[in-house]
């Protein structure tokens, strides 16, 4: 039940879902989710509103395909940018005799080099490279 406002902030949808819940506690967890929902949307309203007063424009003012182009070229190049920064590293693993691509991640690994997304290297995201 902590979880319950994540499922749905409605109350009577939730109150549907209780077969096995105390119903009363299920509608006090369901209003409060709902009451959480309306104090995020005034908190964010509030801020859209103050953002706005202090001369901020909101919003994508480009064309969605535009902006959505612009986006996959920026994770392209940095995709690209990574590969270039870590093909000599693998290169080398490599000509040092490790060619699976498990003795690959283990190496990348026990070298401290992390993943684009800063994390562990594991078989299918070396395969990838």
């Amino acid at each position: 039940m902590a979880k319950l406002d994540r499922l749905s902030r409605d109350v009577a949808f939730i109150a549907e879902l209780g077969a096995d819940a105390d119903p009363f506690m299920l509608h006090i967890y369901a209003a409060l989710a709902e009451k959480e929902r309306r104090l995020i949307s005034e908190r964010t309203g509030a801020a859209l509103t103050a953002r706005k007063a202090q001369g901020a424009k909101l919003g994508n003012r480009r064309n969605a395909a535009e902006a959505a182009a612009l986006g996959r070229k920026v994770q392209t190049a940095e995709a690209e940018a990574f590969a270039a920064n870590v093909l000599p590293i693998i290169e080398a693993i490599r000509a040092s005799g490790i060619c699976d691509l498990r003795g690959l991640a283990a190496a990348l690994n026990s070298r401290g080099v992390r993943t684009a997304r800063g994390g562990r290297w594991h078989l299918s995201n070396v395969k990838n490279r």
